[in-house]
């Protein structure tokens, strides 16, 4: 259980504050998941993820369905994913996730976060070293054995499977590259899936006084605010 520990410890900082940016959120990722494999969930497994995680926060039946039509009209925004990494005052390394319709926009305002922060924006690749990127799936806890589930999942990328008693869930991480593998086999046995989606977890994290952290957060909250924004992660401990 140790590397779960920390997986836990080290959870990214997630967009879940208001309705309306969760609900903004999943639109983006339904678009970029029609565009990228289809209007079907039965075929697209992405798509079928993102419904899933539309499902955990109460996403309206509608809305998703609404999402889905548009995405596959000729009315609908091109999105592109583009990832941003640079540091934070007193060195904190953060990687910063988008989905635009306008990338001139979108790096002018990261970049301005960091200048104004005291930090500074880097070229792409260069913080990627210190995250390991992750797939998590959290799943209704059933009658199963956990142990015994995870020797079986292992053969298919997961690397730590373990109960969140607090949540009253099963949460499974796996490579990166194992997330399509893994949902297969989790579908296939009857799993329900609450949630699906990818994590760079730190592999190595910093402790801030009190102050130093308040320096940190507020570039963090930019961040947050900032609609182009999907995903942060950063490596204060």
């Amino acid at each position: 259980m140790g590397r779960a520990f920390e997986y836990r410890k080290a959870r990214k900082m997630k967009r879940w504050g208001f309705m309306a940016k969760t609900f903004t959120r999943i639109g983006k990722d339904i678009a970029l998941a029609v565009k990228e494999g289809g209007p079907d969930p039965d075929t697209n497994s992405r798509l079928r993820a993102i419904i899933q995680n539309s499902k955990a926060v109460n996403m309206p039946k509608e809305n998703v369905e609404r999402a889905i039509k548009k995405a596959s009209s000729k009315d609908q925004e091109d999105y592109k994913e583009i990832v941003y990494e640079g540091y934070a005052p007193h060195g904190i390394a953060i990687v910063v996730e988008c989905t635009t319709d306008n990338p001139t926009r979108t790096v002018a305002n990261v970049r301005s976060y960091f200048n104004r922060s005291g930090g500074s924006l880097g070229t792409t690749g260069s913080l990627d070293f210190l995250f390991d990127r992750k797939c998590v799936f959290k799943i209704v806890k059933a009658d199963f054995d956990v142990e015994e589930m995870e020797l079986e999942l292992i053969d298919y990328g997961a690397d730590e499977v373990f109960e969140d008693e607090e949540e009253g869930e099963i949460v499974v991480y796996g490579g990166f590259q194992d997330f399509g593998a893994i949902q297969k086999v989790l579908e296939e046995k009857g799993c329900e899936i609450k949630q699906a989606e990818f994590e760079r977890i730190p592999l190595d994290t910093k402790t801030l006084d009190e102050e130093a952290e308040a320096e940190v957060q507020k570039l963090l909250d930019k961040f947050d605010d900032d609609d182009d924004v999907q995903n942060v992660y950063h490596t204060m401990g």
